[in-house]
C-alpha cells in the first residue's frame, strides 16, 4: 500500500481544520440546531445514518457533520484542478449528495441554513432540498450574490431557478450583469430550460439567441463556457430550434472575438454531428 507522504499531511490537517471551524462558526450562529451527533453514528456509512431513526428531522449541523464525516481530501484536490474553490469543499460526490436530499425531502428552512454555512457541498444540497414553488426573485437574488464556483452555479439552475416562474425573465436580466457567476447563471439557466422545461414553445429559446450573440464576446472562461453550453442545448431541442442555432453559430462566428470564435466553431462541431442530427426530434 502507497503510504501518503508526510509532506502532504500538515495541507490535509489544515483543511479539514478550516472545514471544522466553519461547522463551528455555524454551530455558535445557530443556537437551535442539536448537539454534537454521536461519534458511532457520525462514523457510520451514509446508508445507515440516513436509516437510523436518531436524524428525523434533520437540522443543518448534523448534515454538516455528516458531510463532514465523509470528506476526502483527494477529491478536495481534484475539484481545484477543475477550476472550484476547495477551500471549503469537503470532496462528497454528487450521488451521495442527491441520495442524503430523497430522503430530506423538501425543506426550505434547511436549505437556507445550509445555504448559510458557505460550506461547498452544503450549498450544493440546498440547491436540492430548496422547494421552488416557494422561491421567490429576492431569495434567487440573494443567492446567485454568494456564488463563488461554477458548480454550485450549475446546480442552482439545473436542480431549482429552472423551475420557478421567475426563470426566464432572470436569465434576460442576469446576462446583462457583470458579474461572472451572476453571468454564468444567466446561460446555465437557458441551457437547463432548453433541457427540462417540455411545455415551452419555440420562441421562447429563440428570444435567447440574440443575448447568446451579444455575449459571446464575453473572454472570461465560465461565462463563455455557459454561453456556448446555452446555445448547443438549445440547438439539441427539435430540428427547428437547431437550424436557428446553427444560424446563429454561424453569425457568432462571424464576430472579431476569439471567444465568439471558439463558442461557435465548438457549437457548430456539435450541432451538425451527424449522429447528434439523427437523434434531433423534428
Amino acid at each position: 500500500m502507497r503510504v501518503r507522504s508526510e509532506k502532504h499531511r500538515p495541507s490535509e490537517r489544515k483543511k479539514r481544520a478550516s472545514l471544522d471551524a466553519s461547522i463551528a462558526a455555524y454551530a455558535a450562529e445557530h443556537a437551535n440546531t442539536r448537539a454534537d451527533l454521536d461519534p458511532e453514528l457520525e462514523g457510520a456509512s451514509l446508508e445507515a445514518w440516513l436509516d437510523s431513526g436518531d436524524v428525523d428531522p434533520y437540522t443543518a449541523k448534523e448534515i454538516l457533520t455528516k458531510l463532514r464525516s465523509l470528506s476526502d481530501p483527494d477529491a478536495v484536490s481534484s475539484m481545484a484542478k477543475f477550476g472550484i474553490k476547495a477551500n471549503k469543499a469537503f470532496g462528497v460526490s454528487v450521488p451521495a449528495l442527491r441520495k442524503l436530499a430523497r430522503s430530506i425531502g423538501n425543506d426550505n428552512h434547511l436549505a437556507q441554513d445550509l445555504w448559510d454555512s458557505g460550506l461547498h457541498e452544503a450549498r450544493e444540497l440546498a440547491t436540492m432540498i430548496a422547494d421552488p414553488q416557494q422561491v421567490t426573485e429576492d431569495s434567487m437574488e440573494r443567492w446567485v450574490k454568494d456564488i463563488d464556483s461554477w458548480d454550485v452555479c450549475d446546480h442552482c439552475c439545473g436542480n431549482l431557478w429552472d423551475k420557478t416562474p421567475f426563470a426566464y425573465r432572470k436569465a434576460r436580466d442576469w446576462s446583462r450583469r457583470p458579474e461572472e457567476f451572476v453571468k454564468r447563471a444567466a446561460f446555465s439557466l437557458m441551457a437547463a430550460l432548453a433541457v427540462h422545461d417540455k411545455a415551452s414553445r419555440d420562441e421562447a429559446f429563440i428570444s435567447f439567441l440574440p443575448i447568446i450573440k451579444r455575449e459571446s464576446i464575453d473572454e472570461r472562461n465560465f461565462v463563455k463556457k455557459a454561453v456556448n453550453w446555452a446555445l448547443r442545448q438549445i440547438g439539441k431541442r427539435n430540428r427547428n430550434l437547431n437550424q436557428q442555432a446553427i444560424k446563429t453559430a454561424r453569425e457568432i462566428q462571424k464576430l472579431n472575438s476569439k471567444p465568439a470564435t471558439w463558442i461557435a466553431a465548438d457549437a457548430l462541431r456539435e450541432l451538425t454531428n451527424a449522429k447528434v442530427q439523427s437523434r434531433i426530434k423534428d
